[in-house]
C-alpha cells in the first residue's frame, strides 16, 4: 500500500502534466493515510491548486486556510501556504489578496530556499502582469529564473522566461516577446499537452500584438478545445478571453457572445476579477455592433475594474462607454468620461489609438474637423513610432491592423472636408502605412542563411514527382512548417531604422507632374464606397465612383479569366474567353477610369486602395497603349521617381519546366552585349543572388508561386527549389529594375484592407525602383515576345514602364499581356 507521501509525490507528477483529475484522486487518499499535520498540510496545499483548476477558486483557499490553522506546521510550510494563497488569489483575479499573501510569505522563506522564492516570484511576477506593471512583472520573472537556475529546475525556468516573454510583449517588444516565448516552447511539449496548450495561448496574444489575428485565433480554439477536454473551466475561460478581445474589431457580435460565455465560466469558480474583466470586454463589443448600453453600470464596472487594480481595463472600457455616450448625442458626458481617462507613454498602443480616435469623434460631433484630424494625425504618429522600431517588412505590415480603425476615420474626415489637398494628405497617412517606415538593411544571420537553404532543399524534395505520401515525406512537411516559423520569427528580431518619412504634400506633387506630362490617380475605398483623386500638373479634383460592390464583383472573375487565357486552348474556346476577358476589362474601365474624364495622352500613375489589389491596368482600355506603373503611395511614387535613371548592365537567369524559359532569356540578353545567362544547374539560388548584386536589371524566367498565408515566402523556383522574398531581403544590394517573368508573383497579400505583401513589394522595400512582374498566369509565347523586345528598349535608354507599353503594343491582336510595371516605372 502507498504511503501519505508516496501518493502526494504520484499527484504532483499528474498534476505537473496536466491530469488533474488523477492528481485529485491521489490527493484525496493521501489526506486519508496522512498521520501528522505537516503532512496533511503539504497536500492540502497541492490539492488547493487542483481544486481551482477543476471546482472552484473558493475550495482552494478554504484548503489553504485550513493548512495555515493546523498547528504542527513549520515556519517554511508556513511561508509555503501563504505562498500558495497568493497564486489562488491571483488566479482569481484579486491582486490586492494576492500581493498581501505574497508578502507574508516572503518574509517566512529564506531567500535562499530557491524553489519556493522562485514560485513565489513567478507568481508575484503574473500579479503584476495582471495589473499591466510591467516593469515590476519583468523584475520578478528575471529574479524567478535565477532562483530556478540555482535550484537546478529547467522546466520552472522556462515558465519564467516565457512570462518574461509576455511580459516584454506587453511593453510592446513584440520580437523578443516571441522569440523568449518560442524559445521555451520545446519545454512545455515534453512535459505535456495541457503546458503545450498554455504556452499556445500567451503566444497567440503575442501574435495578435504583432496583427496575426489569424494566426492567433487559431491557437486559442485550439488552446481552449485543450482545456475545455480537461475540466479545466479557468484556463478555457481565460483563453476564450483572449479570443473575445481578438474579435472585436472583426466581428463585434461575435466577441460579445464569447466574451459573455467567458464570464458565466469566470463566475461559477468564484474568478470574479476575471468576471469582471471578460464583461468588460462584452459592453465593448456591445459599443462597437451599435448596440445600446447602459452607461451607468458601464462606469460602475470600470470602478469595479480600477479597485481591483486593473487600471488599464478601466480605462478601456470608459473610453468605450464614453464613444457610447457620443452615439446617445451626450456630448457633455461623452467630455467627462474622456477627461477621466489618464495615460501616460507606456500605456498600451491600443489604449492610446482608442483614446485618439474617440476624441476625434467627439471633435468631429462639436463640428470641430481641424482638431478632429489631428487627433488622427497624432494618433497615427504614435503608431509609426512604434513601427519603425522593428526592421522586418512582415511586422511591419501586420502592426498596421492596430491603427487600421484610426486610420479610416481620418479617411472619412477627408472625404467629408471634400477639398483634394486634404483627402491627399489622409490617402497618404491612412493607408499603405508600413511604406512610411524608412527600410533598413538586415543584418547578417547565418543560422537564417542555413534554414533558407533547408527549405529550399526540402521544397524540391516534396515538388517531386516521386515525393509519396509516407512517413519520411510527412515529417519533411512538419519540418518545412517549422522552418517558415522560424525564419518568419528570427526576421522579426531585426531592429527598424527609426525613421518615419512625412507624406508628400499635392503642391509638391504637381509641377512634377507637369515636368513629364504625366497623370496620378488615387483609388480609396471607404465604407464600401469607392472614390479617386486626379492630379495632373495644373490642379486635382475628387471624384465620386459611387458603390465598390459592382467592382468587386467583376475583380473576382478577373483572375480565373486571366489565367485561363494563359494556357493554351483550342481556337473557338481561345476565342470565347478572350471575348469574356475584354468585357469584363471594360466593364471594370468603365468604373473605375472612365468618370475620372480626359486622362489626357502622357504617362500614368496609378496608387490603387488595396481592395483594388489584382487589378490589371494596363490591359483597361482607358490606359492601353501609354505608360503605367502602379505605387503603394504617391510618396515612394515621386521618391523612386526622382532616383530612375537608364540601366547600364543585366543579367538573366532561367528556372526549370518553363517551356521557352531558356529562348526568353537569351532573346533577352542579345540586346545586352556580354550580360551573363544562367540556364540550367547554373541557375541556382546562390549564383542568381550573387547576379541580383551585380546587374541594373535583373531578369528572372520561372515557374513562380504566391504563398498567401505568408507573402514573403513567395518565390521563383530555380534549379535548387525556390527562391523566396526572405532571401531578396538578404541582398546586400538589388537592381534598379527587376523582371520576373513568372506567374503569380505580380499578385499581393492584402493585409487590413490596404496593406499588399507579395514578392514585388519585397523588391520594392529592399530597394528595387520597379518592378515589371504579371498578377495572373502568363501565356509563355507573350512572355517570350513581350519580354525580348523589352529588353530592347531598355538597353536603348528607355524607362521600365515606356519600355513595357512599347513591347506590348508590338504584339498580335489575339494575344493579351497582364505585365506590369510596379514602383516607379517612369
Amino acid at each position: 500500500m502507498l504511503s501519505a507521501g508516496e501518493l502526494h509525490r504520484r499527484g504532483l507528477e499528474n498534476a505537473n502534466a496536466g491530469r488533474h483529475r488523477s492528481a485529485r484522486r491521489d490527493y484525496a487518499l493521501a489526506l486519508q493515510r496522512a498521520d501528522d499535520d505537516e503532512t496533511v498540510a503539504q497536500v492540502e496545499l497541492s490539492l488547493a491548486y487542483v481544486e481551482s483548476e477543476l471546482g472552484t477558486a473558493e475550495r482552494g483557499l478554504e484548503l489553504c486556510h485550513h493548512a495555515l490553522g493546523l498547528e504542527g506546521i513549520s515556519p517554511r510550510l508556513q511561508g509555503l501556504a501563504w505562498s500558495q494563497l497568493g497564486m489562488l488569489h491571483m488566479r482569481a483575479g484579486d491582486g490586492d489578496a494576492a500581493l498581501v499573501a505574497l508578502s507574508r510569505a516572503e518574509s517566512l522563506l529564506d531567500p535562499v530556499d530557491h524553489q519556493p522564492m522562485g514560485r513565489l516570484l513567478l507568481n508575484r511576477g503574473n500579479v503584476h502582469l495582471q495589473r499591466r506593471d510591467v516593469g515590476r512583472a519583468v523584475a520578478d520573472f528575471e529574479g524567478a529564473r535565477h532562483s530556478f537556475e540555482a535550484a537546478g529546475m529547467p522546466m520552472e525556468r522556462a515558465k519564467a522566461m516565457h512570462n518574461l516573454g509576455y511580459a516584454h510583449m506587453l511593453s510592446g517588444d513584440v520580437p523578443t516577446a516571441i522569440r523568449l516565448m518560442q524559445e521555451v516552447a520545446p519545454h512545455f511539449a515534453e512535459l505535456s499537452p495541457f503546458y503545450e496548450a498554455v504556452s499556445a495561448q500567451d503566444r497567440a496574444e503575442a501574435l495578435i500584438a504583432a496583427g496575426m489575428s489569424e494566426d492567433a485565433a487559431a491557437t486559442l480554439r485550439m488552446s481552449t478545445r485543450a482545456f475545455a477536454s480537461r475540466g479545466m473551466r479557468q484556463r478555457q475561460a481565460e483563453a476564450l478571453l483572449v479570443l473575445a478581445r481578438l474579435l472585436q474589431t472583426e466581428d463585434a457580435a461575435e466577441s460579445r457572445r464569447v466574451a459573455r460565455r467567458a464570464m458565466r465560466l469566470f463566475a461559477g469558480r468564484g474568478s470574479e476579477g476575471w468576471a469582471l474583466r471578460a464583461e468588460s470586454v462584452a459592453v465593448a463589443a456591445e459599443v462597437l455592433s451599435g448596440r445600446r448600453v447602459d452607461r451607468a453600470h458601464a462606469r460602475a464596472l470600470a470602478r469595479q475594474l480600477r479597485n481591483r487594480g486593473l487600471r488599464r481595463d478601466a480605462v478601456k472600457l470608459t473610453l468605450h462607454t464614453a464613444r457610447a455616450a457620443l452615439l446617445a448625442g451626450e456630448l457633455a458626458e461623452a467630455r467627462q468620461d474622456l477627461g477621466s481617462t489618464r495615460m501616460g507613454t507606456d500605456a498600451p498602443l491600443d489604449n492610446r489609438l482608442l483614446r485618439r480616435e474617440v476624441r476625434s469623434e467627439l471633435a468631429t460631433a462639436q463640428r470641430r474637423p481641424r482638431q478632429a484630424r489631428e487627433e488622427v494625425r497624432r494618433g497615427l504618429h504614435e503608431l509609426h513610432e512604434w513601427q519603425s522600431a522593428f526592421g522586418s517588412l512582415d511586422l511591419q505590415s501586420s502592426l498596421v491592423g492596430h491603427g487600421r480603425r484610426l486610420a479610416l476615420h481620418g479617411l472619412r474626415l477627408a472625404l467629408s472636408d471634400g477639398r483634394p489637398e486634404v483627402l491627399f494628405e489622409w490617402a497618404e497617412r491612412a493607408r499603405a502605412l508600413a511604406v512610411r517606415v524608412a527600410p533598413v538593411r538586415p543584418p547578417e544571420d547565418e543560422q537564417a542563411a542555413r534554414e533558407l537553404v533547408e527549405l529550399r532543399e526540402l521544397f524540391a524534395l516534396l515538388g517531386s514527382p516521386d515525393a509519396a505520401d509516407d512517413a519520411p515525406t510527412r515529417a519533411a512537411r512538419r519540418r518545412v512548417t517549422e522552418l517558415q516559423r522560424s525564419i518568419r520569427e528570427r526576421a522579426w528580431r531585426h531592429e527598424g531604422s527609426g525613421e518615419v518619412t512625412d507624406p508628400l504634400r499635392l503642391d509638391a506633387l504637381l509641377p512634377e507632374l507637369e515636368t513629364v506630362g504625366g497623370l496620378l490617380v488615387s483609388h480609396l475605398v471607404v465604407d464600401e464606397h469607392l472614390h479617386a483623386l486626379v492630379a495632373d500638373g495644373s490642379a486635382a479634383k475628387v471624384v465620386d465612383l459611387g458603390s465598390f460592390a459592382p467592382v468587386r464583383q467583376l475583380l473576382r472573375g478577373m483572375q480565373a479569366d486571366l489565367d485561363m487565357m494563359a494556357t493554351h486552348l483550342p481556337g473557338p474556346l481561345r476565342r470565347v474567353v478572350r471575348a469574356t476577358v475584354q468585357d469584363r476589362l471594360a466593364q471594370l474601365s468603365a468604373h473605375v477610369l472612365a468618370p475620372l474624364g480626359d486622362l489626357g495622352d502622357g504617362p500614368v500613375a496609378i496608387v490603387p486602395s488595396g481592395a483594388l489589389a489584382g487589378t490589371p491596368w494596363p490591359m483597361l482600355p482607358a490606359l492601353q497603349r501609354r505608360p503605367v506603373t502602379v505605387s503603394r503611395s504617391a510618396t515612394l511614387w515621386l521618391e523612386q521617381h526622382r532616383r530612375v535613371h537608364a540601366p547600364t548592365s543585366a543579367g538573366f537567369a532561367a528556372g526549370p519546366r518553363v517551356r521557352r524559359g531558356d529562348e526568353e532569356v537569351r532573346g533577352g540578353a542579345a540586346s545586352w552585349p556580354g550580360a551573363p545567362v544562367l540556364t540550367g544547374p547554373g541557375a541556382c539560388a546562390a549564383a542568381v543572388s550573387e547576379l541580383a548584386e551585380s546587374a541594373d536589371v535583373l531578369h528572372v524566367a520561372a515557374h513562380g508561386r504566391h504563398s498567401a498565408d505568408n507573402p514573403l515566402f513567395s518565390g521563383l523556383e530555380l534549379a535548387d527549389g525556390p527562391w523566396f522574398g526572405y532571401d531578396v531581403d538578404r541582398l546586400g544590394s538589388v537592381p534598379s529594375t527587376v523582371v520576373l517573368s513568372a506567374c503569380e508573383l505580380g499578385r499581393s497579400t492584402v493585409r487590413w484592407g490596404e496593406e499588399a505583401l507579395g514578392m514585388t513589394v519585397a523588391w520594392l522595400h529592399a530597394g528595387a525602383q520597379a518592378v515589371i512582374a504579371s498578377p495572373a498566369s502568363v501565356d509563355d509565347d507573350v512572355a517570350c515576345t513581350v519580354l525580348s523586345r523589352l529588353h530592347e528598349r531598355l538597353a536603348a535608354g528607355e524607362l521600365p514602364a515606356h519600355a513595357l507599353t512599347q513591347a506590348t503594343a508590338t504584339l498580335p491582336g489575339e494575344l493579351l499581356s497582364p505585365f506590369q510595371c510596379f514602383g516607379a516605372g517612369w
